[in-house]
């Protein structure tokens, strides 16, 4: 395989979400006759079972395709794989910085949407080269021309240089390895100099360890070196370096310029962080690559198994779990009502619902998890600072001056005869109209300031629903803007249900409290005395909602006579349900508290 740094080409391929970013990752690599035929299945860089039934990349992958170009020269051709969801950002800013060129790829019949602009602005910052490619062209509803003026009014990039594929028919690849080959330059790098590479991700194994993914711009590492983290400061004594060929393949050393991996006994995923800088102990480099930050959790909700038994199983789940993902971060919780589990914290919403639905499968676990939240900051009369992301933790009201929220700016692109219905979807979730621009004729980009609590609701879900699937959405964190926060708590029968407390907008309580008491009221068994459901601000019960009794006609056996004898026995029946309900336990089954988590679809 040629080392040499004019025949290495590193890129990466961006898309939105669904345009067949896996599809053509496979044709490359079936291209390229590095995975045998037998050996071979689809979406063969995406690990996870998630990640094919939702056809989604969570993972980066990488892989490095040797080929032959139509000027008879070997290449190396370095695919790194970049997720493609919002919550996954930064992973996506640190493989790009790890490449030199980048295809953009844009669905025919779909065209440009929110994250091909959020991913090709991000491409730019890092200046890359772009390519851009137009796929799925077979569709009976592609419409190339559309797709091209689209290219060139949206991106600014030239529609003559887009190249023409169908990553499922196999049509136009040899012509995107020859445009890689041609178009995107080769790496620099001085194979001399102290070494500097940046890691772009890592994955555990049970055997190896931490397996660090890296590209080398500076210098050369090879097994038996001791390199250093610049961030942590940690030392480890390579044991092998190597190249991906969907297998590991180890080599001699990298040099700069070249794309690999790294094993040196690292225990776990988070002593290594994604965007650090590896060098040498002996003789490092003078500063770390730019770019880095650490990835900040912003939704948190607390897991808990549905049986108490369960804990232990849930803790085994989490810890193995944490081996793989750098990102989550969790803590010991407890909870009157559903006794011990974890808060956790997460990139996004899909970040939650990856981690959940990969602790039900992979560990076989049941799980309740809270209404999500975001962090508030609150400030004291004391003049002292709170951040909180837990209802359970918020102080006395009285205690605090004010309190603040973050914003998001969205992006939302939809075709413009949902302009109204998004609007007023927006509007309702306390949304801030910054402005609008029509992209093509019937095309429009929304500008939106939301606050992220009034997203990580249900917003995706129904904007979605009121877009019939055409919208598409990206966001960005703005900053913390001064909010009217209130704590709502469920109370039942009296007793207040500390899982069920959520930290909402003073407008939005109302709503939230009469939605939850409702579900309740439906989930919650009849029993022999009234239950009465109620959601409280503080001392103030802003809804309720009742369960009736049980009744049994104690009055059947009376048949004429005085009414007072019936009356009696009424009277006698009302002592006792009133004694009942003072002494009587309600207890709430575990498809109530689900049903009140869940959020509202319809």
């Amino acid at each position: 395989m040629t080392n040499t740094m004019n025949n290495i080409r590193n890129f990466s391929i961006i898309a939105h979400i669904d345009h067949g970013k896996s599809t053509l990752s496979d044709r490359l690599i079936q291209a390229t006759d590095i995975v045998s035929a037998r050996d071979f299945k689809d979406q063969i860089l995406d690990t996870m079972d998630i990640e094919r039934e939702r056809g989604i990349t969570i993972k980066s992958q990488t892989v490095c395709l040797p080929y032959k170009a139509k000027d008879g020269r070997h290449y190396s051709l370095n695919l790194i794989d970049t997720p493609g969801h919002v919550d996954f950002t930064y992973e996506v800013s640190r493989a790009l910085a790890s490449c030199e060129g980048a295809l953009l790829l844009v669905d025919a019949s779909q065209g440009v949407e929110a994250q091909t602009l959020a991913n090709l602005y991000l491409a730019l910052e890092h200046d890359l080269e772009i390519i851009p490619v137009i796929n799925k062209i077979d569709l009976p509803s592609a419409d190339v021309a559309r797709v091209k003026d689209q290219i060139e009014e949206d991106l600014g990039l030239d529609p003559e240089s887009a190249i023409l594929t169908s990553a499922k028919e196999g049509i136009g690849i040899e012509a995107i390895l020859e445009g890689v080959v041609n178009h995107l330059k080769p790496p620099q790098g001085d194979p001399e100099a102290p070494l500097q590479a940046l890691i772009f991700d890592s994955h555990y194994d049970a055997f190896r360890g931490t397996i660090v993914h890296f590209r080398v711009f500076q210098g050369r590492i090879k097994a038996g070196d001791t390199i250093q983290f610049m961030f942590n400061k940690a030392t480890h004594k390579v044991e092998e370096v190597g190249v991906f060929q969907i297998v590991r393949k180890p080599q001699k050393e990298l040099s700069a310029g070249q794309v690999g991996y790294l094993i040196a006994g690292i225990k776990t995923v988070s002593d290594t962080r994604c965007g650090d800088t590896i060098t040498l102990k002996q003789r490092p480099c003078d500063r770390p690559l730019p770019g880095f930050k650490e990835a900040k959790p912003v939704v948190f909700s607390s897991i808990y198994p549905v049986a108490s038994d369960g804990y232990e199983d849930l803790t085994i789940g989490l810890e193995k779990l944490k081996l793989n993902d750098a990102s989550l971060i969790y803590e010991k919780d407890s909870s009157a009502a559903l006794g011990f589990g974890f808060r956790c914290g997460f990139l996004g919403l899909l970040h939650l619902e990856v981690v959940q639905e990969r602790l039900e499968r992979e560990f076989d676990l049941s799980l309740i998890l809270t209404a999500p939240s975001v962090r508030y900051e609150l400030f004291m009369n004391d003049g002292s600072m709170e951040v909180i992301d837990n209802p359970a933790l918020y102080p006395d009201p009285t205690l605090i001056a004010y309190a603040r929220e973050p914003f998001i700016k969205a992006s939302i692109m939809v075709p413009d005869r949902y302009m109204g219905a998004v609007m007023k979807l927006c509007l309702d979730r306390r949304g801030i109209n910054k402005n609008y621009q029509y992209l093509t004729s019937n095309r429009l980009e929304m500008i939106f300031e939301l606050p992220l609590a009034e997203v990580v609701y249900d917003f995706y879900d129904r904007l979605k629903s009121v877009t019939q699937g055409y919208g598409s959405f990206d966001y960005e964190l703005l900053e913390f803007r001064e909010t009217d926060l209130v704590k709502v708590d469920i109370l039942i029968n009296g007793e207040r249900v500390d899982a069920l407390s959520q930290l909402v907008h003073r407008e939005r309580a109302v709503e939230r409290a009469r939605s939850a008491c409702e579900k309740l009221r439906d989930e919650i068994p009849r029993q022999m005395f009234k239950i009465a459901i109620q959601g409280a601000i503080g001392g103030t019960i802003i809804s309720r909602k009742t369960i009736s009794a049980f009744r049994k006609d104690v009055t059947a056996k009376c048949y004429g006579g005085d009414i007072s004898r019936k009356r009696k026995l009424l009277e006698k029946q009302k002592k006792g349900k009133k004694r009942m309900k003072m002494v009587g336990q309600v207890m709430i089954p575990q498809s109530a508290f689900l049903s009140v988590l869940k959020t509202d679809t319809d």
